[in-house]
């Protein structure tokens, strides 16, 4: 009993940001089409590799932005930079959710910009890990859906390529992921999914000091996202009446890649999610493709 007791504990997390995903996928589908009915889109032409590349130089500049505010202990830089970029994703998140709501028609704009602001002042003042985790699935799912309507299938397949490629070079190669990782953790950001190991966990008395034992498991919002732009692309650009083979595929491959990783992560060594989030979400959409008999081009 108490061997099968032990399995479940150690498995529950697992479980739990397994859930998480899925319910930002499932968000960012249902945030995808309000988005696309208000033109939301980043590009006139999702069709376009080169907005792929774009995205990969954002991403890079960023990083080295993140890098040198940490070596220069000026890390209120990056709390102003995410905390702007949080009331602005969330904007559009309730935004696209309130146009759903023929009541609410002409009051979408103020509702929207008082209730980010409102959540955001909330995480600011109690960052405590199930608020983060909330926010952070808010977040995802809106960055998902406003990319993912952004870019057709074969920008975001050669996307999500390159940045398992990139993802896996910065953990295992040039390790500076994790130093960025360990750099903003005690920034208490919703950059990241929490799952406590005990039920009196507080993220807010977390210390990140080097050494210490960490007291829950942790998951970069990255991980959740980059896969849904397939889910959420495939939906919106791939012929369908509703959630298609490609959709499903994508899903489902998303959440055997967590597994596989989770596995590797439960051993004790920091590992790049993408690789395997991102190769089990594109194995899982062509394998759709290819019960569907729908056409990617």
């Amino acid at each position: 009993m108490s061997s099968s007791e032990h399995s479940l504990k150690d498995y529950l997390p697992i479980l739990s940001m397994a859930g998480l995903i899925l319910i930002v996928q499932i968000l960012a589908l249902l945030l995808s089409m309000p988005m696309e009915t208000n033109e939301m889109q980043a590009f006139e032409d999702p069709t376009q590799v080169s907005n792929s590349i774009y995205y990969i130089v954002m991403i890079l500049i960023f990083t080295l932005f993140v890098l040198i505010a940490i070596k220069k202990n000026m890390k209120w830089i990056i709390s102003l930079f995410i905390y702007l970029a949080i009331v602005s994703t969330l904007y559009y998140v309730f935004f696209a959710l309130f146009t759903l709501v023929p009541s609410l028609s002409g009051f979408e704009d103020i509702l929207s910009i008082l209730i980010s602001i409102g959540l955001t002042v909330l995480l600011y003042k109690y960052p405590e890990w199930y608020i983060i985790d909330i926010l952070g699935v808010c977040i995802a799912a809106g960055v998902s859906a406003l990319i993912g309507i952004s870019l057709s299938v074969i920008p975001v397949v050669i996307l999500l390529v390159l940045l398992a490629v990139y993802d896996a070079i910065s953990v295992y190669k040039t390790k500076h992921m994790i130093t960025m990782a360990e750099g903003v953790m005690d920034l208490k950001l919703p950059i990241l999914f929490i799952i406590p190991k005990h039920s009196d966990y507080s993220f807010i008395k977390e210390s990140f000091k080097g050494g210490e034992k960490r007291e829950a498991f942790f998951m970069g919002l990255g991980d959740a996202v980059m896969p849904t732009l397939l889910v959420v692309s495939a939906n919106v650009f791939i012929e369908n009446g509703g959630l298609s083979y490609p959709v499903l595929g994508a899903m489902l491959g998303t959440l055997a890649g967590h597994i596989f990783l989770s596995i590797l992560v439960m051993r004790g060594k920091p590992q790049a999610g993408l690789p395997f989030l991102n190769s089990g979400a594109i194995l899982g959409f062509f394998a759709g493709v290819l019960l569907s008999g729908a056409s990617i081009l």
